[in-house]
């Protein structure tokens, strides 16, 4: 045992960090001219992980992919001077009730409005729905039920 005692105290093993999970981060940022476009850009790139970038000026949108940490790609976007949150949008077709209360946004880019909890269906919703499409004159099956 003093040979492996000897050659376990030579080799040391480094604990490996945690891999962070390839994700899409979308930030939505106030950007008006091409300079403003190409520093937010710039500094979407210089994240560490960061695989690819897209920025559209006219959503005000960055989307940055790869191995990174939302925080970090917000803060370094921040650190240009602009205004930067995380996106508060989802797509128009996602929601059960686009027009619900504050779900309805006119500065929200075309095809999106906000992600609250209003505009999506509770569980009570969908058992409600279920029983009112059973005896639906479009459901197929409802005749055998009368």
């Amino acid at each position: 045992m003093g040979f492996l005692d000897h050659f376990s105290g030579l080799v040391s093993v480094k604990k490996r960090r945690k891999s962070k999970p390839m994700q899409t981060v979308v930030i939505k940022v106030k950007m008006d001219c091409d300079g403003c476009e190409r520093r937010v850009r710039h500094a979407a790139c210089s994240v560490k992980g960061a695989k690819t970038v897209e920025v559209s000026r006219k959503e005000s949108r960055v989307s940055v992919t790869g191995y990174v940490d939302a925080n970090k790609v917000l803060k370094k976007i921040r650190s240009t001077g602009k205004k930067a949150d995380m996106w508060p949008y989802v797509a128009y077709n996602l929601v059960s009730y686009p027009y619900a209360y504050q779900a309805y946004d006119k500065k929200a880019p075309a095809g999106y409005v906000k992600d609250v909890p209003q505009a999506m269906p509770s569980p009570r919703d969908l058992v409600n729905e279920k029983l009112v499409t059973l005896f639906s004159d479009e459901n197929a099956h409802a005749c055998s039920i009368m």
